[in-house]
């Protein structure tokens, strides 16, 4: 027989289940959870113990609960931005730059000004750096739509020049004179700040904008026609092309809402938990959203509930890097098998298996 006919191959489902659609990502926790757990045995740490920090703590303690709503804040912006590119299959991988640059855009304000007063301070920083952001994703739709260059590599490398912007800025003309020689600006005024909204944690109105956006993402992508057009053009390019949608125009419009929303929650960053600009402003979140956002299957609403997900990971890393002795790199592997183990799972969302039937007359 030949190899074609021993081995199974994927056939594309005409309608994946919505109940294996839900199932997915569920599935991918639990086995990224167990294939870690097992890590951390071969490891010689306590599984038990790495399970209640990492998995359990950060939802029973209020202390801890409060962090993961702080930051599920950003990671809910980044990827809402960015599930509206990946579904046009404009794969805006820069975010962790426009996050940067959206920081700097927003902490000028009370750097050049930091004797200013009134209410208006923080949300004028929060729109400045949402825009600051978006001219930095515009940088991406420009060589990709003018010079066929490929968003993927220039938005990545983007990344980097941003935070060399970040370390000249606080390196040179925006160093804190009575910083005691650290890379940081001056702390912002308490005008310059996030409201916050529960008292006595660190949770802010940033929270709150995030969900707002989060439906406004649900309303462009499954309720107006711009969206639409950006998902056929995504999912049927020739069609949208002979439908008479404008390609450059999707990938302007995808872009610059991902950088948007990556520079919005960069400026809340820098005017909520932080309160000036540092070189640490520079966390990761902007590839931890790319993972948020296909583990909420690029779905508004899922992404809430992944972006949730993603923030307890994170500050149930941090415990465990305390009470389990992890290594600071087990939250990264984490994350990355998460993704891994979606990714398999979802394939068989899309594909089922379909076995070679012998054919009559074949020896056995």
């Amino acid at each position: 027989m030949s190899a074609a006919r021993i081995w199974p191959t994927l056939v594309r489902r005409e309608r994946p289940s919505l109940y294996l659609k839900v199932l997915a990502p569920l599935l991918a926790l639990v086995a990224a959870t167990l294939i870690n757990l097992l890590l951390y045995l071969v490891m010689g740490k306590d599984p038990l113990a790495v399970f209640h920090a990492m998995i359990l703590e950060p939802f029973i303690s209020f202390s801890s609960f409060s962090e993961v709503l702080l930051k599920t804040g950003p990671l809910l912006l980044i990827a809402e931005g960015l599930a509206i590119g990946y579904r046009a299959k404009v794969f805006n991988i820069g975010a962790e730059g426009q996050f940067i640059i959206g920081a700097i855009f927003a902490s000028a304000l009370p750097v050049w000004y930091p004797m200013a007063t009134g209410q208006w301070i923080w949300p004028t920083m929060l729109l400045a750096g949402a825009v600051g952001g978006a001219l930095w994703a515009g940088i991406t739709a420009f060589w990709r739509v003018r010079l066929r260059a490929n968003e993927i590599l220039v938005s990545l490398m983007l990344s980097l020049v941003a935070v060399q912007v970040l370390n000249y800025l606080l390196l040179g003309p925006w160093k804190d004179p009575n910083g005691f020689n650290f890379p940081q600006s001056v702390m912002f005024q308490y005008d310059a700040m996030v409201p916050l909204i529960i008292p006595g944690t660190r949770v802010n109105a940033s929270l709150p904008i995030a969900l707002a956006l989060a439906l406004a993402a649900y309303v462009f992508m499954q309720k107006s026609f711009i969206g639409y057009k950006l998902e056929v053009g995504g999912l049927a390019p020739r069609a949208a092309g002979y439908a008479g949608f404008s390609e450059g125009r999707a990938i302007w419009l995808s872009l610059l809402i991902g950088g948007f929303a990556a520079g919005l929650a960069g400026a809340a960053e820098v005017a909520g938990p932080i309160g000036q600009l540092q070189r640490s402003i520079s966390t990761g979140y902007g590839y931890a959203a790319i993972i948020v956002a296909y583990l909420g299957g690029l779905h508004p609403i899922g992404i809430i509930f992944s972006s949730v997900v993603m923030a307890a990971i994170y500050i149930g890393g941090d415990n465990a890097l305390v009470s389990a002795d992890l290594p600071i790199a087990a939250v990264r592997v984490f994350q990355g098998s998460l993704l891994l183990a979606y990714l398999m799972a979802v394939t068989f969302v899309r594909y089922r298996l379909a076995f070679p039937r012998p054919m009559s007359g074949a020896p056995a």
